[in-house]
Order: structure tokens, then C-alpha cells, then sequence
């Protein structure tokens, strides 16, 4: 696998293209590589690679087909059962956050990763800066959010109240140039204790190319400071508490927890 350093101190996929494809493709895989900075190669047939196809971009482990594909699909049929039928407000992240009857707060998900969660909170109303440090899950949450813009049922919505930052969350947060966001949402990678078929998919191809958060405790004080409201923390069932720091309110659930602090 050809790989690429990255400021984080883990190599980065290349950038590549399906055999066989054309001029345009690959012109538009090579833009992909060079926003991104990332490397671009034609030919790559095995080893963990962001597939820039036609229709989407992808991280994929070539050595492993039967594991599929990653991408960011705000439009699938999971995101659209859940947006339409999950509960709404009623959601665990809902009551996390805080949203009640007309509430749409300004929520900052400092750890945006595939942005499912950003996702379900702007479908509430909410105006959401996600920010992603890694330029590969970065690139594909661009992806993502480009393709909404012609989704019929999200075009009308989703660019005005989902918004991509890149870069580090620490940095960011104590230096946001923006309005100070409501909740500051967090939901740091934590190792899996075991490698299951339990483990989705997209979770083990994240493990791999990213592992847990080693430095997720250093997150909560500059969220804490910039938050109007309260920050959330989402944490695995059992998962000790961010920075050892107990919160004011516990959301147990059967996988995960949330933790909520609330500002004074």
C-alpha cells in the first residue's frame, strides 16, 4: 500500500480510481488528492485507498471485499428511515442536546466522523459545524454534503444547516471565529475491546486508519469554555468518564452513554 505521512503521525491512504477509468474520473480523483492533500496513484491494487468512483468517494480495503465500502450517504435509505421514524426529538441525541418543542439550537460536533449524528440533529432544526481533523474522513464528508445538494428531499435544508471545518477541534474551539454554539457535541473514537462481525464495518476501517482518540480528554475543557449551553459527550456503555470528570446528568443507554454537562 502506498502511503503518505500525515501531521498525526499515521499514514494516509492515496487517492485512486477503478481500472479502466476515464480522463475525467481521474482529473477529478487528482483534484480530491490535491484539496485534500493527499497523494493520488492510478494504479493500486491492494491496501486501505479512497476510491473515487463516478457516483461517490469511498474508503475501501482493497485486500478485503467482503468488508465493502465507507462513504457518507446522507440520502440512504438508514439515514431516511431514521430522519423520518427514528423518534425525532425524542432521540437520545435529541434529549442529549437539549432540544425541546421549537428549540434549534447551534451545535458545534467537534468530532464529526461519518456525521450521522450532525445529520439527524440539522434534520431537528439545528445549524451544525462539524469538524473533522483527518483530511481522509474530511474528504468524504465533503463528499457527502456535496451530493446532498441534489437530493430532492435535503436540497432544500441540508447546505444551510450542515457546515464542514477541517482541522484540529482543540485548536479550534479556543480560537472559533464564529458565534459560540449552544452544545458542543463530542463523540471521540474509544478502542474496541474485541474484533468482531459485531463491529460495523465502517468502525473497523476507522480503527484502522485512524485508531481511538489518544489525546479525547484534552477536548472537554475547551468545549466546556466555549459552549453556551452544555456539552455533550457521547461515551460506549461503561466507558470511563471524558478527562475523569463526572457530569451532571448520565443518559444511559444499551450500547452507549451520554454524558451532559451543563454551563452555569
Amino acid at each position: 500500500m502506498v502511503m503518505l505521512d500525515n501531521p498525526l503521525g499515521r499514514g494516509l491512504p492515496v487517492v485512486t480510481v477503478p481500472a479502466g477509468a476515464s480522463a475525467a474520473l481521474i482529473d477529478k480523483a487528482q483534484n480530491t488528492a490535491c484539496h485534500w492533500q493527499l497523494r493520488f496513484e492510478k494504479n493500486v491494487s491492494h491496501g486501505l485507498v479512497l476510491m473515487q468512483s463516478e457516483a461517490h468517494l469511498a474508503l475501501k480495503q482493497l485486500n478485503e471485499p467482503k468488508v465493502g465500502e465507507v462513504r457518507v450517504d446522507f440520502a440512504s435509505d438508514a439515514l431516511t428511515f431514521r430522519r423520518l421514524h427514528g423518534g425525532g426529538k425524542k432521540e437520545a441525541v435529541a434529549k442529549a442536546v437539549g432540544l425541546k418543542g421549537q428549540t434549534a439550537w447551534r451545535v458545534l460536533d467537534a468530532t464529526a466522523g461519518l456525521g450521522r449524528d450532525a445529520f439527524i440533529l440539522a434534520s431537528l432544526g439545528c445549524t451544525v459545524d462539524m469538524i473533522e481533523r483527518s483530511p481522509v474522513v474530511a474528504a468524504l464528508l465533503a463528499d457527502g454534503l456535496s451530493r446532498a445538494q441534489y437530493s430532492e428531499e435535503l436540497a432544500s435544508w441540508l447546505p444551510k444547516r450542515m457546515h464542514l471545518h477541517h482541522g484540529i477541534a482543540i485548536d479550534l474551539m479556543a480560537n472559533w471565529p464564529d458565534t459560540a454554539p449552544d452544545v458542543v457535541y463530542l463523540d471521540p473514537m474509544f478502542p474496541h475491546r474485541k474484533k468482531s462481525a459485531a463491529v460495523k464495518k465502517e468502525m473497523r476501517l476507522f480503527q484502522q486508519l485512524l485508531g481511538p482518540d489518544e489525546d479525547a480528554d484534552a477536548l472537554l475543557a475547551p468545549a466546556l469554555a466555549l459552549a453556551k449551553k452544555r456539552v455533550v459527550v457521547k461515551r460506549p456503555a461503561g466507558a470511563p468518564f471524558l478527562a475523569e470528570r463526572k457530569p451532571h446528568i448520565e443518559m444511559q443507554g444499551k450500547a452507549n452513554r451520554f454524558d451532559v454537562y451543563l454551563i452555569n
